[in-house]
């Protein structure tokens, strides 16, 4: 008799049976299913939160209604997703939907402040003179194509520029002993300098306006803003440089020792130039802590109205300066005017801020 196929016998009671193999799903993975869940909470938290904040409630205003329709839509998410999915899922779908709420608040925040401080700014910024010209004799109802803020750039750059010369490198030397020295010294020291870094930017003005002005007699100026500007940058600079230092391998210092070098050629030859992209880094954030305060000036430079490239005498305008002492006239045009020095203040922020980011990558690509 001819025995049956192989896979047609009667399975053997000996042999042990393999279990089925379960695929798990993976929490990321979104199906179509997932999509019309989300879609779906979606337009039903806007639906509801229409009907209840506007219709029933006795509520009002754009921002309730995003905080409220938020929380509604979490809800809504979760429970949907629970309809179909394990638990496992309907949490990562809700921290997700947290998580990601986060940073496009802070984005939403940012662009929502540079859309409108440009858009305000808009009807001076159109004008090639708002770039060019200073404010000497210019009264605040005159049209936009009277006056600029030529002397403020002028006045943030040479404030800016002394203030770095003097905060670089005593913060790249600061950096130097916490790093290379140590010590008992370098503990102090290191306090000091993370103290610093939460200082209040008016107690810097005051810090120079009391030395400088008061007890030396010195007369308001660029040279004393500047020297205000350097003790709120020199913490930051400080700080960022000793973080890059302490990046620099140990190998390389080693290998140096090795060859003869002492501590000093080793610090001048090897460490420096490697942590060199770290160190422009923290020189633009130094300067961007710098470029943006205001308080350290109203006390030291003072507010002029023309063009003065002496930072040792005379008042010196600034944009900060500029911005605050056009928006405290109270006039529509010159708070304009105000909101136009802002946007130029806004960009070249930013600028700086892209510079570091674009430095900080070459060094980890390097």
């Amino acid at each position: 008799m001819t025995a049956p196929p192989r896979h047609l016998a009667e399975p053997d009671p000996a042999e042990p049976i393999a279990p089925p193999v379960e695929t798990l799903r993976q929490a990321g993975h979104r199906t179509r299913e997932d999509v019309l869940s989300l879609l779906g909470a979606v337009v039903g938290s806007v639906a509801t939160t229409w009907l209840l904040y506007t219709r029933i409630l006795p509520f009002s205003g754009a921002v309730g209604f995003t905080v409220c329709w938020y929380a509604v839509f979490v809800a809504f998410y979760a429970a949907l997703t629970a309809l179909t999915q394990p638990r496992r899922i309907v949490v990562d779908r809700v921290v997700t939907a947290v998580v990601m709420a986060a940073p496009a608040l802070i984005g939403l925040a940012l662009l929502s402040t540079v859309v409108s401080t440009v858009w305000k700014g808009l009807p001076a910024l159109t004008h090639l003179n708002f770039f060019t010209d200073d404010m000497a004799g210019v009264r605040a109802e005159d049209p936009f194509s009277m006056g600029g803020i030529a002397h403020a750039i002028l006045g943030t750059v040479i404030e800016v520029c002394i203030a770095v010369a003097i905060a670089m490198p005593l913060g790249l030397a600061t950096a130097v002993y916490i790093s290379e020295v140590g010590g008992r010294g370098a503990v102090l020291v290191r306090t000091v300098v993370e103290a610093m870094t939460a200082l209040p930017s008016i107690v810097a003005g005051l810090f120079i306006y009391s030395i400088w002005i008061v007890n030396l007699g010195m007369e308001t100026s660029g040279l004393a803003a500047s020297l205000a500007l350097a003790v709120m940058a020199l913490p930051i600079m400080a700080r960022a440089s000793e973080v890059v230092l302490r990046v620099v391998p140990n190998g390389l210092r080693e290998a140096s020792y090795a060859l003869g070098a002492g501590r000093w050629q080793t610090v001048w030859k090897v460490v420096l130039p490697t942590a060199r992209p770290g160190l422009a880094t923290a020189l633009i954030l130094g300067v961007a802590r710098a470029v943006g305060e205001t308080s350290p000036l109203l006390l030291t430079s003072g507010a002029s109205t023309f063009f003065n490239a002496d930072p040792l005498h005379d008042p010196m305008n600034s944009l900060p300066l500029f911005v605050y002492s056009a928006v405290t006239t109270g006039s529509p045009q010159m708070e304009q005017r105000a909101y136009a020095g802002a946007a130029v203040l806004l960009v070249v922020v930013l600028s700086l801020f892209l510079l570091a980011r674009v430095a900080a990558r070459g060094r980890k690509n390097r």
